[in-house]
């Protein structure tokens, strides 16, 4: 799973890496412990890469009840043309979630430790995610958004069996292209990214408070051996 990451870049990195124009980007400031629930930016189609923020954890138009986001945060890539809640808007409603790491956690007896995984550049990169609009009932619209995880590589594996899907830059504009037909064989964009073009390092359980949201929370405290 991904259920918590990290966004610090400048928004000039962020406009230049993934092709949004200035005119749609909106200001933010660095994210070192973006947790679910929370308000995030994402990237979507219009008549261009446009950003908008949305609430991390999907609300299908049939929920009740706004609480129902924490339990999709994620959607597992192998089962998304399946899954009711999914499988329209893999057709239509697919987005870019900016990121530069992501945490996850090892089982070590009765604790567990924190890992900030990030590319070896240390660039901006973007999840795979899907978007809907909720309409609460009191009227007010909401969008949602959930990360698409994949099987893990052998860098996240020695921590965890789920990673996001990661897509690599060029391949961007193609989750996004509208003009997709039903049958395209999105399978093909949600292989683990590679290994060797990412690192990892164990951090402070600092980061197990979402209240929490400092720069040291993604400082390394061991560097662990890259593949």
């Amino acid at each position: 799973m991904c259920g918590r990451f990290t966004l610090t870049v400048s928004p000039a990195e962020l406009l230049e890496v993934l092709g949004v124009p200035s005119a749609t980007a909106q200001e933010f400031t660095p994210r070192f412990n973006v947790s679910p629930g929370q308000d995030i930016l994402m990237i979507v189609q219009e008549k261009g890469p446009t950003v908008r923020m949305a609430h991390w954890g999907l609300l299908p138009r049939w929920a009740k009840d706004i609480r129902i986001g924490y339990s999709m945060i994620n959607a597992r890539a192998e089962t998304l043309r399946e899954k009711p809640a999914f499988k329209d808007l893999l057709l239509s409603q697919r987005c870019l979630i900016p990121a530069d790491g992501f945490y996850e956690w090892r089982q070590a007896g009765k604790s567990k430790i924190p890992y900030h995984f990030s590319l070896q550049s240390r660039n901006v990169f973007a999840f795979a995610g899907l978007w809907s609009s909720w309409w609460s009932p009191t009227g007010e619209t909401i969008h949602s958004c959930t990360i698409i995880t994949t099987k893990p590589n052998e860098l996240v594996s020695s921590v965890h069996d789920r990673m996001p899907v990661i897509l690599p830059i060029e391949k961007c504009p193609i989750w996004l292209d509208p003009g997709l037909p039903k049958d395209y064989p999105f399978s093909n964009l949600w292989g683990p990214f590679p290994a060797g073009e990412m690192e990892m390092v164990e951090v402070s359980t600092m980061v197990n408070s979402s209240r929490e949201d400092r720069p040291e929370m993604a400082e390394p405290i061991t560097q662990l051996t890259l593949f």
